[in-house]
């Protein structure tokens, strides 16, 4: 006999820790379920804000909030120019699993991370949700064409430390998701 979860989603919002009166901004939006989820923690006394690279993306976030009934702004632009607020936010939530970062060059990559940066604020903290790599033929399959995901691999965790995130690490691998967070230091240097 299988069992049911009842929230496929408990995993996430676990390791995103948001909080009622949180402001939250999620960076790309491969899963709607996921955002709506996370979204539904900061209450009427929160804020969020999804940044979505185009049209599908952003229609999947609308469609997301209004089945989890909560309110999000949603905001179409590329992940290296975020058209939100300095120092404005608690919680940045990059979903990569449908390759966001990971697809994107070193320049813009570095521009991606550094735009985290500037929007959260001092003390604030970003966690990267990207895809495990694949067990068993199909990860036979998906390393001859390309190596490990860019959040499985290592490299987010060196991006986050390289561009101005600190206590980087690697907070889980489970459920096919692998979770990475960085605090925004409290102060320059």
């Amino acid at each position: 006999m299988f069992l049911k979860r009842d929230n496929p989603y408990l995993l996430i919002v676990g390791m995103a820790g948001v909080k009622m009166g949180d402001r939250l901004v999620q960076v790309g939006c491969a899963h709607g379920g996921r955002l709506g989820a996370i979204a539904a923690k900061v209450g009427l006394s929160g804020r969020a804000v999804v940044v979505v690279p185009d049209e599908p993306s952003a229609a999947r976030a609308r469609k997301s909030a209004e089945e989890a009934g909560v309110l999000v702004e949603v905001d179409v632009s590329p992940p290296t120019r975020l058209p939100i607020e300095n120092d404005g936010f608690d919680i940045a939530v990059v979903d990569d699993t449908g390759g966001l970062l990971g697809a994107l060059g070193a320049e813009d990559r570095v521009a991606a991370i550094r735009e985290l940066v500037r929007v959260l604020r001092p003390g604030g903290r970003v966690l990267i949700v990207g895809a495990a790599p694949r067990g068993g033929f199909g990860a036979l399959l998906t390393r001859a064409q390309s190596g490990p995901p860019f959040v499985a691999s290592g490299d987010a965790n060196k991006s986050l430390q390289a561009d101005g995130f600190r206590a980087v690490r690697t907070l889980a691998e489970r459920e096919g998701l692998v979770f990475v967070e960085g605090i925004k230091p409290r102060q320059a240097g």
